[in-house]
């Protein structure tokens, strides 16, 4: 939880994080040379790269919007990155000041900047946990402390499913997480895809290899797999900003070409 010391912390600028490459796509300033110098190559593949994270930052923030509208109040969001306002509970405590958020990153930076992620309004709260996907058990045992796992979560996975291998178990990660969410709870997920750019996606997956970053594409059928048992929020799997495009504004250059990525949610049955 967040009663370490961010002061603390210690941050690995000697290797490019999948979250401070983010912020730097957005424009932030919380990376580090090796996340810009990574970022610069998978540019020079794709200059629509920046475009992509934002386009997946604005999902977020229509299907919590759209979540929040249907009556869910309780929010786990997994992959958090450095704060970027307006964050998850900033966009639910709009509309609902009693939301409860538990944000999650394993990134030590994002950690150093976890205040600006707990600064609730006085009916919600707001907690941050220090932990990795790949440990759904302290997720849960975390996230209890703040949400009630007997009342809908809101579960977020917006960007990162591409970051966890088929060896390391990415569908069975997601299906532990979901098991212990009750019934009317959701999965709300983006994913990178290779679908429309296969030979730019492999030149992009070889040179983060390289680097010691995890980049594991999946196809729209790969991706409809995390859905399994549960029932799709219509329109269902669509490319990222195709999704309820009413409830947000578009992103600048969202349609000057392919965004390669789709973006759902569902709900447990």
């Amino acid at each position: 939880m967040t009663g370490q010391d961010p002061t603390a912390v210690q941050i690995d600028t000697s290797r490019p994080h999948p979250a401070r490459m983010y912020d730097w796509y957005l424009g932030g300033k919380d990376n580090y040379p090796v996340d810009e110098q990574l970022g610069r190559q998978m540019l020079a593949l794709d200059p629509r790269v920046p475009v992509m994270a934002r386009v997946n930052r604005a999902f977020m923030h229509r299907a919590t919007t759209w979540l929040v509208q249907q009556g869910v109040r309780q929010f786990l969001d997994i992959g958090t990155g450095i704060p970027t306002e307006p964050n998850l509970h900033q966009v639910a405590q709009r509309v609902a000041p009693d939301a409860r958020v538990v944000y999650c990153d394993n990134d030590p930076i994002v950690l150093a900047h976890a205040a600006a992620l707990l600064r609730s309004t006085p009916q919600g709260a707001t907690e941050y946990l220090q932990a990795d996907v790949r440990d759904p058990a302290a997720i849960v045992d975390g996230a209890r402390r703040i949400l009630d796992f007997d009342r809908p979560v809101a579960l977020s996975l917006v960007a990162l499913l591409h970051f966890v291998s088929d060896e390391d178990g990415a569908h069975e990660l997601v299906a532990r997480l979901l098991a212990e969410l009750p019934s009317g709870s959701y999965l709300t997920m983006t994913h990178a895809t290779s679908d429309f750019t296969p030979e730019e996606s492999e030149a992009a997956t070889e040179k983060l290899k390289a680097a010691g970053v995890t980049l594991a594409l999946r196809s729209r059928e790969e991706f409809a797999r995390f859905f399994d048992g549960l029932d799709l929020v219509e329109p269902g799997v669509e490319i990222v900003h195709q999704w309820h495009p009413e409830l947000g504004e578009p992103v600048p250059g969202q349609d000057d070409g392919v965004i390669p990525g789709y973006g759902a949610v569902a709900r447990k049955r």
